[in-house]
């Protein structure tokens, strides 16, 4: 029997969230945690979340669910709109726990983590990019992955498996 391997996800639930209600679905986070177990063996996720106190039950929800999260305070720009860019704290914790994990998941559609893919790909540390429209994301991703070595993954095919049912 294989032993499972010990990976980490690391979430860039903004981004992740956005790009899916692009394709149309909302993204059951319970189903996408399960996803993520059995798909690339993860044992800890991360999820990386600008802090608004009026979430707090999703929070609680998405720890039941069996994510870590990392908040980022959030500000208002100048037209109102709620910003928590947690780019750097996704980098950052990639790091941290870098000797902890055998491979990682980055879950983005944003090309500012083409440094660390590629940094996790040359260490032998990357599985997948997992991008939630394969239609919008970053060109710099692309550069990550070659015909033999394809480190991306979409999820535009998956809302029967991954996508929330109204109640």
């Amino acid at each position: 029997m294989c032993k499972a391997e010990n990976n980490y996800a690391f979430i860039d639930s903004q981004n992740v969230n956005l790009g899916i209600r692009e394709l149309g679905w909302r993204l059951d986070f319970q189903k996408f945690r399960i996803y993520l177990k059995e798909k690339y063996d993860v044992q800890k996720a991360y999820i990386f979340i600008g802090y608004i106190p009026a979430n707090n039950d999703l929070y609680l929800k998405l720890r039941d669910f069996g994510y870590i999260l990392i908040f980022k305070p959030t500000v208002n720009n100048l037209r109102g709109i709620v910003k928590g860019n947690c780019d750097a704290e996704l980098v950052l914790h990639a790091m941290i726990e870098y000797p902890n994990y055998d491979r990682a998941i980055i879950a983005t559609a944003d090309g500012d983590f083409q440094c660390l893919a590629k940094y996790l790909k040359e260490m032998n540390k990357l599985l997948k990019i997992v991008i939630p429209n394969q239609n919008r994301y970053s060109a710099l991703l692309k550069d990550v992955s070659t015909e033999e070595n394809n480190f991306l993954d979409f999820m535009n095919t998956l809302e029967r498996k991954l996508g929330a049912t109204e109640k």
